[in-house]
């Protein structure tokens, strides 16, 4: 029998729906099937496209056959995500992810099919630990190219039609499209700022800025990064007193919640407040004052925990902007495994109010194992991290061995205290000082 006479192989012959040739796909008929298949919208982008070439490397290790991407959006219910009872907006979240990764195993099935090859990447959660980036396919850049919306000023991604209620997924395809999608040509962020008044840590500023560092350490809370500082609060602790001092019951409750019920968000209120999208807009319109307080005041007047890093920025506006709210110091929760990795982890938290009207540049020389140059700029509240070898003139250098320099890092000692004595030989001791209050680790 040779394999053409084999069943199986009979069988592929036959089959009306096997795709033979090397033909661009119908963007129109993968774009029914993802609709079909439970996503509220769907765009197209070429693998070539200039905007997602920094994630191209990590994408082919998800999938290395991948030509095109298929963003797509599902949309949540509004009225639980702007609920004051987190743990209802929680739900709306979860139950929404779960959609979307439920829609596209479906629509990669459905593909499938039809003799198309393709890769469904999860919507958030579980991501790659032991890598470097942990989120393997970004969603947000590949939803803006294929025209499901633009970034508003809270870094969230804004549809036309449903607004700030959308979660999105990647779908990766072997195959090329005969029509790509692109940008729409207008961003339906409003610009109201009540993202930036609704931030209960003032993670959002009002010309634009985004103090990732902030927002992680609060919303994010109950997800990796403090659960790892959890972890280690149970290990330090001599006794059960001594690890409730250390740790509340309601938060020991809320990571066992974590842990059963998937991780909580503490706020997310700037995706709860925003009117932005032609579905959601009406209230708004009709009157102003009626929807701040329905929506908006509910959430600043709430009686809540907010998880802030000392010396950070939130820790002086927060008490001063919420008087109502209760301030709970902890530490950071960002891994860094290289010098590299901490080069790059300043642009996320930097802190421009400790920066304003500083004027520094600095050098590092990382020595050690892994020897490692860069530059840190600092003008009046604005930062640029250069990797590689020093660049201009600086008025600080800071020589570090760089395998000392993460066992401080690992071990979450006083930073600046303990670098400051042991690890570096600052060249001017008070900038370097006005140097580490820009970056409360």
């Amino acid at each position: 029998m040779t394999i053409e006479d084999h069943p199986t192989v009979k069988a592929f012959r036959s089959r009306s729906l096997a795709r033979t040739g090397a033909a661009p796909l119908s963007a129109e008929l993968v774009k029914r099937i993802a609709i079909s298949c439970g996503a509220d919208d769907v765009g197209l982008v070429e693998i070539g496209r200039p905007a997602i070439s920094p994630q191209v490397d990590y994408i082919r290790k998800v999938y290395g056959r991948t030509k095109s991407l298929m963003a797509i959006a599902c949309h949540m219910n509004r009225e639980p995500v702007r609920s004051p009872t987190r743990s209802v907006a929680n739900e709306e979240f979860h139950g929404t992810y779960d959609h979307v990764n439920e829609t596209s195993r479906a629509i990669v099935r459905a593909l499938a099919e039809h003799g198309i090859a393709a890769c469904n990447s999860v919507a958030a959660f579980p991501m790659e630990m032991d890598q470097a980036r942990i989120m393997m396919v970004q969603h947000k850049p590949v939803a803006v190219e294929a025209g499901l919306g633009r970034m508003g000023i809270h870094r969230n991604i804004i549809h036309p039609k449903f607004g700030s209620f959308i979660l999105l997924g990647t779908i990766l395809l072997a195959d090329e499209i005969d029509a790509y999608d692109q940008p729409i040509d207008y961003n339906p962020c409003l610009e109201c700022r009540l993202c930036v008044g609704a931030c209960p840590v003032g993670a959002i500023k009002h010309d634009g800025y985004f103090d990732f560092q902030t927002c992680f350490t609060h919303n994010y809370h109950d997800f990796l990064g403090n659960f790892t500082k959890w972890v280690e609060e149970v290990a330090d602790s001599r006794d059960a007193k001594d690890y409730r001092s250390r740790v509340s019951p309601s938060e020991t409750q809320s990571i066992w919640q974590s842990l059963s019920f998937k991780p909580g968000y503490k706020a997310a209120y700037c995706v709860s407040v925003c009117p932005a999208g032609e579905d959601v807009i009406g209230p708004y319109l009709d009157d102003r004052v009626s929807y701040v307080n329905d929506v908006v005041k509910p959430l600043l007047e709430k009686e809540e925990t907010l998880f802030v890093i000392p010396g950070s920025d939130a820790e002086e506006s927060a008490p001063r902007r919420f008087p109502n709210k209760t301030i709970r110091h902890v530490r950071a929760g960002r891994p860094i495994g290289s010098v590299q990795a901490y080069l790059f982890t300043l642009r996320l938290g930097f802190q421009r109010g400790k920066a304003k009207k500083l004027d520094l540049v600095t050098h590092w020389t990382f020595t050690g194992k892994t020897p490692f140059q860069g530059t840190v700029r600092i003008n009046d509240k604005i930062l640029d991290v250069t990797p590689g070898t020093h660049a201009g003139d600086a008025r600080l250098s800071i020589t570090a061995d760089s395998e000392a320099w993460l066992r401080v890092l690992s071990r979450d000692l006083e930073l600046a205290e303990a670098i400051e004595s042991r690890l570096i030989v600052p060249s001017d001791a008070d900038l370097f000082a006005a140097y580490m209050r820009c970056f409360p680790f």
